[in-house]
């Protein structure tokens, strides 16, 4: 029992949260969830989790439709993944998804006290608002990418389009009845409230972050990540996540071509996305002799992966910076390795860079700057070093779970559970970092 809940005999709440990926699934969505779940239950509430199978994580498909997961209760879905990634399966599976929630959540002992839904898939915000409207039961939104402004943004839908029309609407209405919102940014408030000034008061901003218990700093000559892939020898440039349509993939490939003739320079991608099968091409061609691509890796892979690297880089492009927010950064940040971040004049990425002090950025196209920048930072291994330590000095002070979850808990209306005069007990046990 957590400390700040001593004396009471029963939790006066429990909390359900939706969201379609939860570990073993390798989306982020689903490791800040399964984060912020298991540090409420180390807060003393009772959390369960409705999500759906793995569907990134293929090699790992035998999971339990119920388990207990450092104390959160998991129940996951029998509805089929589809296993293609073309847009309109990705779509039925979610509209899957969602036809399973509403029917499950028929039973308020699995609605809980306060329902919190994440923004994928879009809609899930629609069972908040039906069960509202029903029964009047309370719920939060953490928004995680601002749908459909991306599709528009992106140029996949049309703006005058009835499907992003009625998606508008839906989102308005869905927020309008929220208890609160969360967002990852300013920017991502800005926008919601352009949309609608009425909800300035309930949007919360509060960034993610990463375990510095989990992800340690650690040398690539005692890694054996680095060892197992020859990475020990060259100066390594890492991309770990989803290369998707919202990142710069383009000026990263010029950059990699400029320095395809640099044996010493290697560059590594770790993920998927549309980015990635641009790469795979490039690298079929022979055009990227210097570049190795792998699949995603298990979450244990993680603190070896991040640090098999002496530079990882960051990617959004220009118009869709106030729509999502790159959670890769903060395990960067962890590895105590420094960052690279492709990003327009405008995006706060920047005052994270100029803040920690931990690294540089360049403008989306800026290809010679950035092959400029690694060619230095791979002949000055001090400054490599010192921009390494304060990236990690810069998230231990501001971008962990125990600077974030005052703030959940605060937003999540929380609150008013907590015993006057206690202290909130310790994050829940990670491996520790020697």
């Amino acid at each position: 029992m957590s400390k700040i809940m001593a004396g009471k005999k029963r939790l006066k709440t429990s909390i359900s949260i939706i969201t379609q990926f939860y570990p073993p699934d390798y989306a982020a969505t689903g490791q800040f969830i399964y984060d912020l779940a298991t540090a409420l239950v180390q807060e003393g509430f009772d959390v369960s989790v409705f999500t759906g199978m793995p569907g990134y994580a293929f090699r790992q498909m035998d999971v339990e439709h119920q388990e207990q997961i450092n104390g959160v209760f998991v129940r996951r879905t029998g509805s089929i993944h589809l296993m293609s990634k073309r847009i309109r399966n990705k779509v039925f599976s979610s509209v899957l998804f969602l036809l399973r929630c509403v029917i499950k959540f028929r039973r308020k002992s699995i609605r809980g006290s306060h329902l919190v839904l994440t923004s994928a898939p879009p809609f899930l915000g629609l069972i908040g608002w039906f069960y509202n409207k029903i029964f009047g039961h309370t719920y939060s939104c953490i928004i995680y990418d601002v749908y459909p402004e991306v599709a528009v943004r992106l140029r996949v839908v049309a703006p005058d389009h009835w499907i992003i029309k009625f998606w508008e609407f839906v989102n308005l209405k869905v927020w309008e009845r929220a208890e609160s919102l969360i967002v990852l940014s300013e920017p991502m408030k800005q926008l919601l409230v352009k949309k609608n000034k009425y909800l300035a008061d309930k949007i919360h901003v509060i960034h993610s972050w990463a375990d510095p218990k989990f992800i340690c700093p650690l040398a690539k000559s005692e890694n054996w990540f680095a060892r197992q892939y020859g990475l020990t020898d060259c100066f390594v440039v890492l991309y770990s996540g989803n290369l998707g349509r919202c990142h710069d993939s383009r000026t990263i490939l010029k950059c990699m071509q400029l320095l395809s003739d640099r044996p010493d320079i290697k560059f590594l991608f770790i993920g998927n996305g549309v980015g990635s099968q641009v790469v795979a091409k490039a690298i079929a061609a022979g055009e990227l002799p210097n570049v190795l691509q792998l699949p995603y890796q298990d979450r244990e892979v993680l603190p070896f992966s991040l640090t098999a690297c002496d530079l990882s880089l960051v990617s959004i492009l220009p118009n869709v910076g106030d729509t999502i927010a790159p959670s890769k950064i903060y395990g960067i940040l962890a590895a105590e390795r420094p960052v690279a971040v492709i990003c327009p004049p405008n995006n706060y990425l920047r005052e994270m860079v100029d803040q920690g002090d931990c690294g540089s950025y360049f403008d989306n196209g800026d290809a010679q700057g950035l092959a400029d920048y690694i060619c230095w930072l791979a002949a000055n291994p001090q400054i490599q070093e010192r921009l390494g330590k304060n990236a990690r000095r810069f998230l231990e002070l501001y971008y962990t779970i125990d600077q974030a979850i005052p703030r959940y808990i605060d937003a999540l209306g929380l609150k008013k559970y907590y015993e006057t005069g206690n202290t909130r007990p310790q994050s829940p046990q990670s491996p520790i970092c020697h």
